[in-house]
């Protein structure tokens, strides 16, 4: 009889410990999976682009990303400014554009369209003409900007470049070459930083030291200002206009500054699924991609009937 309880007893001990230890080893299982999980997303979080937004000029902050250059959508915010006047807005507005497939201009609210005009602030050739702008940002040099340059020359385009103080001082001898060849330099502010949150002064020094150092360098003038990351209020651009500039944003842009998914069909495929007249395409030269696809874009822009056009001819119309 003993030992019949004993060998029970044993069976008993047994299962309570292997209930234990399954338990345990499950709810350890759950939390390996969801350290996993958590993992995979952050992951993919680091790895995806991020998109730009297509749906509209007005978004909420936390909604938007905030990329290299701008092209982030639209938001809207409040921010101080110790030298406002108190007579122009200062809420803080991102650059975005409501696309369509039909090749058609984008669409830009008439209010926005009336503070550019106001302003000399460019978005868009005309809507009657097959003209393209060709413009490219550029904050560091990434190799492939004297490739653009080659086939700019073989295609007989003159495009602008927009440059940082960064990029003057690290390639003086590309900035030479850009203007030796025809091309436009605008001023894209010595730090990148946004313009609503500077003041007026603090604005002035950005584009105007950046504008002497490039003076001295080439003895040509800047006359175009693109500001960082798209990001502008009423006042800034106001102060742009003061200095004597014209402000040069765009119709048409896309996530470049990294590398394309699709690759160099894919930055060739956006471009002519987006063209329409009067474009004005913001391209960035740190992409591999845009060097890849570019003359095979220019040439069958051109096959399409557009013309290129500089900004000098934008703002003169």
């Amino acid at each position: 009889m003993k030992k019949t309880l004993l060998i029970l007893a044993g069976i008993l001990i047994v299962a309570v410990v292997t209930g234990y230890a399954g338990k345990n080893l499950y709810f350890s299982w759950k939390g390996n999976l969801k350290t996993e999980q958590t993992s995979q997303q952050a992951i993919q979080e680091k790895v995806l682009p991020k998109t730009q937004p297509q749906n509209g000029l007005s978004q909420n902050k936390s909604s938007t990303q905030k990329p290299e250059t701008p092209a982030t959508g639209g938001k809207s915010e409040e921010v101080p400014a110790s030298s406002q006047d108190g007579s122009l807005s200062d809420n803080l507005h991102g650059w975005g554009l409501k696309r369509n497939s039909s090749h058609l201009q984008p669409e830009m609210p008439s209010g926005i369209r009336q503070t550019l005009a106001r302003n000399n602030a460019y978005w868009i050739g005309s809507p009657n003409e097959k003209t393209v702008y060709l413009t490219f940002d550029e904050g560091y040099e990434n190799g492939y900007t004297p490739g653009i340059l080659d086939i700019l020359k073989k295609q007989n385009v003159q495009a602008a470049f927009f440059i940082t103080g960064h990029y003057l001082e690290s390639q003086p001898e590309l900035v030479k070459r850009m203007i030796q060849e025809g091309h436009i330099v605008g001023n894209h502010t010595v730090n990148h930083p946004s313009m609503p949150g500077l003041t007026n002064e603090q604005i002035k020094e950005e584009i105007e030291k950046l504008s002497s150092d490039f003076t001295a360098l080439t003895g040509s003038q800047m006359v175009y200002f693109r500001p960082p990351k798209g990001e502008y209020s009423e006042r800034t651009l106001a102060e742009a206009k003061n200095l004597g500039y014209y402000t040069i944003f765009w119709s048409f842009a896309m996530a470049d500054w990294i590398p394309l998914p699709g690759g160099p069909q894919e930055a060739y495929q956006t471009v002519m699924d987006n063209l329409h007249n009067g474009a004005l395409i913001l391209l960035h030269a740190v992409s591999k991609d845009n060097l890849d696809s570019l003359d095979r874009t220019i040439s069958d822009i051109k096959a399409q009937g557009y013309t290129f056009k500089t900004l000098d001819d934008l703002v003169k119309k």
